[in-house]
């Protein structure tokens, strides 16, 4: 289930790409592509860092931050800076999202076949495992989605 709602939220992203190009600096210093490129990036870079790690150096280290916003369900807005490697370049074409789109539905197809404790190490979260990324990927897109859905109102 966890998984068909990613491919939704994944489906819901992909139709920004339409407005990407809309910005409201009251809303976000950032434009619609900018959420999305960030969105896609974070996206594979996770199922990319998933497939790369060795299961047997998983520790069980997830903090309690994480557990608390896994419970509720959503990351608060302004609290948090991306990390280098997944922001998005000055100039974001419509063809690089489209490509990004695409490899991500091919990465979240792969994440059910991965071990149980292949896993990333988030910056505030500590391991996030197989079990856990499909919440954090939908949480964490679905934050951007809500950006997205104010600058476009």
């Amino acid at each position: 289930m966890t998984l068909k709602k990613l491919t939704t939220v994944l489906d819901t992203l992909e139709s920004h790409i339409q407005n990407q190009d809309t910005s409201n600096t009251k809303i976000s210093k950032e434009n619609v592509a900018w959420h999305i490129d960030h969105s896609l990036k974070v996206i594979n870079n996770v199922s990319t860092a998933l497939k790369t790690s060795d299961p047997n150096t998983y520790s069980n280290n997830f903090s309690l931050l994480g557990k608390v916003f896994f419970t509720l369900g959503f990351f608060p807005r302004g609290k948090a800076k991306a990390p280098k490697h997944v922001k998005p370049p000055e100039i974001i074409l419509k063809k690089d999202l489209i490509a990004q789109i695409n490899e991500a539905k091919a990465n979240i197809g792969t994440i059910s076949s991965l071990d149980k404790n292949a896993h990333f190490k988030h910056p505030i979260f500590g391991n996030v495992n197989t079990k856990r990324v499909p919440r954090f990927l939908i949480i964490h897109t679905t934050h951007h989605l809500k950006i997205i859905n104010d600058i476009l109102k």
